[in-house]
């Protein structure tokens, strides 16, 4: 089966107070535990348990609209350091306590974070066919993700319409509705595109 989309997930934050939380040493709960194992922990699950809501969202949405290929993995995380890597990708405290360490505030100033992103997603670039597209599901707002994705991906980088005026926990609700009721998104090119809008109304309740 051919690869014709990708997605690419922003990263959540390490240095709340649920990662405090999760790498506490008296925590116990299950993924505090597998956390602290040999073997570390999914990537996608600890980033869900740090981000709640909208990571959850996001890795679901994914997941269930992805298109299986056994070339090119269909879902990539984006780290503070490390590049692109898988939700199945095994993590441990020392991992989340080097993506904490950048300050992704820096954009493009932040090399720690640009130069393995640059390299991994061209890497992905090759590995994926010429007329595939690529879905942020993250912010546009600011040329954080999309300035070193756009250089590589160019009118291929797709983002949700429907992202547009929405806050974080607006969005993650949105993608988990989606989900459930099998509807995907309509995808437009981040160039050129309004990447800031007028809030949309809530979501009635289902």
């Amino acid at each position: 089966m051919t690869l014709k989309r990708v997605f690419l997930l922003s990263p959540a934050r390490c240095d709340g107070r649920r990662a405090t939380t999760l790498l506490s040493t008296r925590a116990e709960f299950p993924l505090a535990v597998q956390l602290n194992q040999r073997e570390g922990a999914p990537l996608g699950d600890v980033f869900a348990f740090l981000s709640g809501l909208y990571f959850r969202g996001k890795l679901a949405y994914a997941q269930a609209f992805a298109t299986a290929n056994t070339a090119a993995q269909p879902v990539r995380i984006i780290t503070t350091n490390r590049g692109l890597l898988s939700p199945e990708h095994r993590v441990r405290p020392p991992d989340l306590e080097a993506f904490a360490s950048v300050d992704l505030s820096a954009g493009w100033g932040a090399a720690a974070f640009t130069e393995p992103l640059l390299r991994d997603a061209t890497g992905l670039a090759r590995e994926i066919e010429s007329s595939a597209s690529v879905v942020l599901l993250g912010s546009i707002a600011t040329d954080k993700y999309v300035g070193p994705l756009t250089s590589i991906f160019g009118e291929r980088l797709l983002f949700p319409r429907d992202f547009v005026g929405r806050g974080d926990m607006s969005r993650g609700g949105l993608m988990l509705r989606c989900v459930n009721e099998g509807r995907e998104l309509e995808y437009v090119p981040v160039q050129n595109a309004v990447r800031h809008g007028k809030r949309p109304p809530k979501l009635s309740r289902p």
